[in-house]
């Protein structure tokens, strides 16, 4: 038998986006419900945080729970393919020195932290519930899920957040995502033990290790365990001949140091996964009554642990957007527009260089960064998710492109020779065969 209840707020999807945005709204006073299709805790890749989370951690009143559960990351170190040389990178030089650090965390205990604070704060809170249907009318929608049990419950809401991920329920529902033609890229990952950190302070930092045929993450969490995949070009997934560990383990033996690292490691369950790493975005973000946050909204490859910064900062922003509709519906449109720009800086910062990362005129600036003009400042600033940091920093992250660009016209043959192997590896391959398909949402 179907029930149905009335709310101000319907959030549909329990993870960093959604349950971020149902704290903030619970906490002024506002009926929220909050459905999660799954249970927590459940897997999910993404285990690296920024500084910039930090303060958003403070604000949500979960910073000591998350330092508990987290392994401290203080940068990055960057391993190229062809050197010995490494080149270690820290969040401190940027251009607020006090973003300095932050966490490595298994998401499965984050985001059920996270989900269980908003009930805390006064959130109606349901795993188990599938959303199937949302309707829209000029007095809000109707929402329809599906339960465990095969039951169905349906809410009246006077807004909707889209907080689905990469299921993107509204995007889909409105034929307004985008599949972005500039990166077509999948990854294959799993979790060792054992495996040979760093040493001292730097035995948290995330280490990106590029190889042939893409790059790895290395990412030490706070119970020993080491989260490793490798983000490749979809041909290379699409041209596995072997079981998926076997050809996991292939493809870590392309990386020398990383192939060390876990010369005496063993892997967790024997478990490798792999998952499709297509990015997209909406053509737009907002509606009358309805919001998209974090994943639902876009999604860019992981490359330098942007996802649950950006999907948290969305939430932020988007409580305001939804009190305004509620409270101040004169005010919308214009609150719409600002929020609408807002949503794009960082997608569209950090997407820049990861378009780039594979050139060799980007990795020769990593592996030897130089601040002239700033430029290493801009760099670590972003890297930190300190992105609305304000003028100085979009200086210095402005000269950096310069001096990049600069450099790729000095060197206009590498420079072209890296733009066409790109070329060639975005293409689309089609859909991968063998392997069940894992969403990264």
């Amino acid at each position: 038998m179907e029930t149905s209840q009335e709310c101000d707020v319907l959030v549909v999807g329990g993870g960093p986006a959604g349950s971020t945005i149902a704290t903030l709204l619970a906490r002024q006073g506002r009926r929220v419900v909050l459905l999660e299709k799954e249970h927590h805790p459940r897997f999910h890749i993404g285990e690296s945080l920024l500084p910039g989370n930090v303060e958003l951690f403070d604000k949500l009143g979960v910073r000591d729970q998350v330092e508990k559960i987290g392994m401290p990351k203080f940068g990055i170190e960057f391993v190229p393919p062809d050197l010995d040389y490494r080149s270690y990178v820290d969040f401190s030089e940027g251009w607020d020195p006090t973003k300095d650090s932050a966490w490595q965390v298994r998401r499965s205990e984050l985001d059920e932290l996270l989900f269980r604070h908003a009930g805390k704060e006064g959130a109606l809170t349901l795993e188990g519930a599938r959303v199937r249907q949302v309707d829209f009318d000029a007095e809000g929608a109707t929402v329809q899920a599906v339960l465990d049990d095969g039951g169905t419950r349906s809410w009246r809401a006077r807004f909707v957040v889209d907080a689905s991920g990469r299921d993107t329920l509204l995007a889909t529902k409105f034929k307004c995502k985008n599949k972005n033609p500039d990166h077509n890229s999948t990854a294959l990952f799993g979790h060792f033990r054992n495996a040979r950190r760093l040493e001292g302070r730097r035995e948290g930092n995330i280490s990106i290790c590029w190889f042939e045929h893409g790059w790895f993450w290395f990412i030490p969490l706070a119970d020993g365990t080491t989260s490793v995949g490798a983000v490749c070009w979809a041909y290379y997934l699409k041209a596995r001949d072997k079981p998926l560990k076997d050809y996991f383990l292939d493809t870590i033996a392309m990386c020398p140091e990383l192939h060390d690292r876990l010369a005496n490691a063993t892997l967790v369950d024997d478990a490798v996964h792999a998952t499709g790493n297509f990015s997209y975005a909406s053509t737009h973000a907002t509606g009358e009554r309805y919001l998209m946050v974090g994943d639902a909204f876009t999604f860019i490859d992981p490359m330098f642990s942007s996802g649950v910064f950006l999907a948290m900062q969305s939430a932020f922003d988007g409580a305001a957007l939804v009190a305004t509709a509620l409270d101040r519906p004169a005010e919308l449109a214009a609150a719409r527009q600002a929020l609408e720009k807002r949503m794009r800086v960082g997608p569209r910062d950090y997407s820049w260089f990861i378009y780039r990362v594979t050139n060799p005129t980007i990795r020769d600036m990593f592996m030897h960064p130089n601040n002239v003009f700033k430029a290493k400042q801009g760099l670590m600033s972003l890297l930190a998710a300190d992105i609305h940091h304000g003028p100085a920093y979009r200086r210095s992250l402005w000269m950096f492109k310069v001096l990049y660009y600069f450099i790729s016209v000095v060197n206009w043959r590498r420079t072209y020779g890296g733009w066409k192997r790109r070329r060639d590896n975005i293409r689309d391959w089609g859909p991968l065969k063998g392997e069940t398909i894992l969403k990264a949402d």
